[in-house]
């Protein structure tokens, strides 16, 4: 039988005995008289209800039930009460069944002896968890060292609190997922020094070297505080050793982020992502000021139930809307939204609708039936390649599904309406590029002459977004290879979901009419760095273990990606990220004409619906 199970009574066994000799040597202290005189009967009566009282009252106080290591001041208190109350009560028991051997003892006299017991008694407890903490790691960590797999020895990177409790649970798991041989920390003070017997071995410059030296095949970054820059710096170090590396997530994000158990900090070490790769601190917008304009609102969002959708969803819910109206074709994905923000917000009125915003009668009727406020429409084809192989399918939902909110809208008199658009918007080589850039031309006409504020908000790619590069490598690397990249060049604009749609609501808020929102991706990422950096950093060699194929650009896609067009000027807000292009002149007569020319043939796969976009669409390029 493990020895475990019986650790709680042998800690009774032992608080009881250190209680006993606690007062003990008080008594021998303090009033040495009576053992001269041979007052045992006495001392024997205070000895058990020493005992007996310590022995009940740390029961009481559930003083065994603390995980020690994880303890704080509070359960601190809780022992000194306990030790104190049952002190207390030993004095009174003792004063009592002793008083025909007390009369010629000062009482006060007895009371001090038990002050000074409780003091020792305190002392001597926690002295012994100490120990027995102490040994129990020692002993831990002698098996954990005796059956390790060499395969798993592993590298910390940060000697802080993060190291010291992954390293603590390894050693109590006698586990040997990772066998922990070194620590990395860049503080000079913390080098040659140990942390639960693991040596802090140097700084980030000596990872390559120590890697070598402990054959470590495993590193765990554990400073969830590192600065983005930074944190960018020592992966790309950890990549050039071409071991597995994980990151250790803060306990914050432990608790709100959907991790397991607070405590086990094993479960929540997670793979690398790219957001730990990109280099710059993540964007922070204050959206509290400036959400009144959704607050008791009833607030429409096609496509709720896709990546940028269920995001702008989420973060609308907290704002307290009078009713939030998801609408999407996909029911799967309007049920999981549906589902978390019901558990989430309890109290939100949450209306959830399958529909399809090509669907006229079906829009008007959830206009007229809901009334929306603010409408944010984010329902669209977005995949380039499906949509150059079906573009008639790319101009029915893209433009003439958008083309349908935008009416309801204005029928119904939304105040505000947000398309999401994109920066393949601009000189598009693409179907998909090509009708969201009309899209954006229906929402700046539309807002010549109605009572609804039209604005659209423009950005790059969103890390994580259904379809996104990201799981596709990853899930390449995991079968083994090849990781495909179309071109050796290819670059590309990153921004996490949250970030992105966080600016789109602020974009909202500020919104006159007519604006185009340009956001502020940051700097581009090459798309082969990126791939390179993931492999190595999941612990193989690229072009060895894990190859690379260029696959070549795909049909309608660029090298790169661009945010303005040329005719655009571009003027700041008060947010430095998010700028806005100036709208371009557009001959109405001509682009509603060319339109209904579209809705009359879309439907017949053998007309060429190009050439038409390109008649309202100069900058679209057509590739053969």
């Amino acid at each position: 039988m493990r020895i475990s199970k019986w650790k709680p009574y042998i800690l009774r066994i032992l608080d009881i005995i250190l209680a006993i000799f606690a007062l003990f040597f008080a008594e021998l202290a303090l009033l040495p008289k009576i053992f001269a005189q041979g007052m045992w009967s006495t001392i024997l009566i205070g000895f058990v209800a020493q005992a007996i009282v310590y022995a009940v009252f740390l029961y009481v106080s559930n003083i065994y039930k603390i995980v020690w290591y994880y303890s704080s001041l509070q359960e601190m208190l809780r022992l000194i009460l306990a030790v104190t109350f049952s002190q207390m009560i030993s004095f009174v028991i003792h004063m009592s069944c002793g008083t025909v051997f007390l009369k010629a003892l000062d009482g006060f006299d007895y009371f001090k002896i038990h002050i000074a017991a409780g003091v020792l008694a305190v002392v001597a407890i926690v002295i012994l968890r100490v120990i027995i903490y102490k040994l129990e790691r020692k002993y831990k960590t002698t098996i954990l060292n005796t059956v390790s797999n060499e395969n798993n020895n592993t590298m910390i990177i940060g000697a802080g609190d993060a190291c010291h409790l992954f390293v603590y649970e390894m050693q109590m798991k006698h586990s040997d997922e990772y066998n922990i041989k070194c620590i990395i920390d860049d503080d000079p003070a913390k080098n040659g020094m140990q942390i639960d017997g693991i040596p802090v071995v140097g700084n980030r410059y000596r990872i390559e070297e120590n890697v070598e030296k402990f054959g470590i095949t495993k590193i765990v970054f554990a400073v969830p505080s590192c600065p983005s820059e930074a944190k960018k710096e020592i992966l790309n170090i950890c990549a050039k050793t071409n071991c597995a590396v994980k990151v250790m997530p803060s306990i914050y994000q432990m608790v709100s982020g959907g991790y397991h158990e607070e405590h086990d900090y094993v479960k929540n070490i997670r793979d690398v992502e790219i957001e730990d790769l990109l280099g710059r601190e993540p964007i922070k917008t204050d959206l509290a000021p400036i959400m009144d304009y959704v607050s008791d609102k009833v607030v429409m969002v096609t496509g709720g139930g896709g990546s940028i959708g269920s995001e702008l969803c989420r973060q609308i819910a907290a704002y307290k809307p009078k009713r939030l109206i998801i609408f999407d074709i996909y029911e799967n994905n309007a049920y999981d939204i549906q589902l978390e923000l019901k558990r989430k917000y309890p109290m939100l009125d949450l209306v959830v609708l399958i529909g399809s915003v090509r669907d006229n009668q079906r829009m008007d009727m959830v206009f007229e039936k809901y009334r929306p406020e603010i409408v944010y429409h984010a329902a669209a084809h977005k995949h380039v390649p499906l949509m150059e192989d079906s573009p008639n399918e790319a101009i029915k939902n893209n433009v003439f599904g958008t083309l349908n909110t935008v009416q309801m809208a204005d029928k119904f008199r939304v105040k505000r309406f947000v398309l999401i658009s994109t920066d393949k918007a601009v000189n598009p080589t693409n179907i998909m590029g090509a009708s969201k850039r009309i899209c954006e031309m229906i929402v700046q006409e539309f807002n010549k002459h109605s009572e609804t504020e039209f604005v659209a908000v423009r950005f790059g790619n969103v890390l994580g977004s259904n379809g996104s590069v990201i799981p596709l490598f990853k899930k390449q690397i995991q079968a083994g290879g090849p990781v495909t990249v179309t071109h050796p060049d290819i670059i590309r604009y990153f921004m996490t979901i949250p970030e992105a749609v966080s600016l789109v609501l602020q974009a909202g808020a500020s919104a006159k009419g007519g604006e185009i929102f340009v956001l502020d991706m940051g700097n581009p990422v090459k798309i082969l760095d990126l791939a390179e950096n993931l492999i190595r950093l999941s612990g193989f060699e690229p072009y060895r273990d894990i190859d690379i194929k260029f696959s070549g650009l795909r049909p309608g896609e660029k090298l790169y990606e661009e945010l303005l067009m040329d005719e655009e000027g571009l003027r700041a807000t008060e947010n430095a990220l998010i700028h806005i292009g100036r709208p371009i002149k557009i001959d109405s007569e001509h682009f509603f004409g060319v339109l209904h020319k579209m809705k009359h043939c879309m439907a017949d796969d053998t007309v060429d619906i190009r050439s038409l976009v390109k008649q309202i669409v100069p900058t679209f390029i057509i590739k053969p």
